[in-house]
């Protein structure tokens, strides 16, 4: 007698999973990439068309809570006991900003409670019906800026930038970021072949969507590697700074995923590549072999770790807030506050010193946070203006290729979501230059 064929199994609910990956970020505080790479979350196991689909939809229930929740509040003062937030929060940003038809993004959030839960279910389809025919109106009317920027980062940006910038900041927010790519070759043949646009800075820009592992240039080829690695056009600024590195030693300090890396060794350095994650440094080592690029790759924490010799160069990619990456990673103002940011800032001050003991004389070090919060950036300049010998390289514009507005009076490059907004803006980052005098 044969044996029972094996059932098949039954792909997860897109929204489901969708449901489960909001609740991690606004209830439990866990990081949407984390729980996307994660096979209990359910996501790997959906269509790559469900995929899309669940990234966009969760992406947007973040990027809009502030008006996604003042709108269910106009119908729901309070959140019954039992009630998931998560299945009304995800109906609504179907209603009020993807355009699904109201009948299947009110029965989907439905659909996601037990038939017995007649309440809920009953609860939720009202409500829900409520915001399709009301909820355009409501949203009209509010300050999509402000109301989808946690009171702590919009306070801090107005502070640091002043209402008009930080408003522009907020609402380049609101937009999904667009792909930026950083090529081996010949970036003009590469834009031609990506359908992308060659930004003034170097890097690639893409503005249609697709499967990244899917596009010309990828996979390795004819034993030369990928043509190119993902890698925000303001994150491939910083290097930059270090000038001419073709032939000298540079550490890449908290280096992993390892786009950096990759930059410096396609310019001809000698990297030495140092993270104190093991795990993430297996990443750069993946993507440094589909690239076909060289670097020593070591395991160390950075305060402790000394090298055999002296480096004519250091990149120092401090940990740090992220909140120049919202456009990326919405979950972030939801996982971070100000008691964060003030730590950070005191961490990057030690990494800053043992950097500096890396370095050899007539060296550069390159200090750089993807942090739009001024404790992070700017107001670290004291401490690297402190160090023993230390003369700050001034970031020049045009070398760059940025706006002129994205270099400080101090010679700091400071990027901001709202730069190149016609073009689809940028990450925000702060970086600046320091040399080491050689007496």
């Amino acid at each position: 007698m044969s044996a029972p064929a094996s059932p098949i199994p039954v792909p997860p609910n897109p929204r489901r999973v969708a449901a489960s990956l909001l609740d991690g970020v606004l209830g439990k505080g866990r990081a949407l990439d984390d729980m996307l790479a994660d096979p209990k979350s359910g996501f790997r196991d959906l269509a790559d068309r469900d995929r899309a689909f669940v990234r966009r939809l969760v992406a947007t229930a973040l990027r809009r809570r502030g008006q996604i929740d003042g709108t269910l509040r106009k119908f729901l003062t309070l959140w019954p006991k039992g009630l998931p937030r998560e299945a009304m929060r995800l109906g609504a940003a179907e209603l009020l900003f993807l355009d699904a038809p109201p009948h299947a993004a009110v029965d989907s959030a439905v659909d996601l409670m037990h038939p017995e839960q007649k309440k809920p279910r009953g609860l939720i389809n009202a409500v829900l019906r409520k915001v399709a025919t009301e909820g355009a109106t409501i949203v009209a009317q509010q300050d999509a800026a402000k109301q989808n920027t946690p009171d702590w980062l919009w306070q801090s940006w107005e502070r640091a930038y002043g209402p008009d910038l930080a408003r522009d900041i907020a609402l380049a927010h609101l937009q999904e970021a667009p792909l930026d790519i950083s090529v081996k070759g010949d970036a003009a043949l590469w834009a031609d072949k990506l359908q992308a646009e060659l930004l003034p800075s170097g890097s690639l820009r893409r503005m249609a969507p697709g499967a990244v592992e899917n596009l010309p240039g990828y996979a390795p080829q004819d034993g030369k590697g990928s043509a190119w690695w993902v890698q925000d056009a303001a994150a491939a600024l910083p290097a930059k700074l270090l000038g001419d590195v073709a032939g000298k030693t540079i550490a890449d300090l908290c280096a992993a995923p390892g786009g950096k890396t990759a930059q410096l060794a396609v310019s001809g350095a000698i990297v030495t590549a140092v993270d104190r994650s093991a795990q993430r440094l297996r990443r750069l080592e993946q993507n440094l072999a589909r690239l076909d690029l060289k670097a020593e790759v070591v395991v160390a924490e950075i305060e402790q770790w000394q090298p055999p010799q002296p480096f004519d160069g250091v990149l120092l990619d401090a940990p740090c807030s992220a909140t120049g990456t919202i456009r990326r990673h919405p979950d972030l103002p939801y996982l971070k506050d100000e008691t964060d940011v003030m730590k950070l800032a005191a961490l990057q001050r030690r990494l800053i010193a043992a950097a500096w003991t890396m370095l050899k004389p007539g060296g550069r070090l390159v200090y750089c946070v993807c942090s739009l919060q001024p404790e992070e950036g700017e107001n670290q300049m004291a401490a690297l203006r402190a160090l023993p010998g230390a003369r700050i390289v001034a970031a020049d514009a045009a070398t760059l290729g940025v706006p002129e507005d994205a270099v400080t009076a101090d010679g700091a490059l400071r990027s901001l979501p709202c730069h190149w907004a016609e073009r689809g803006g940028m990450d925000g980052f702060f970086a600046v230059c320091l040399e080491k005098s050689a007496a």
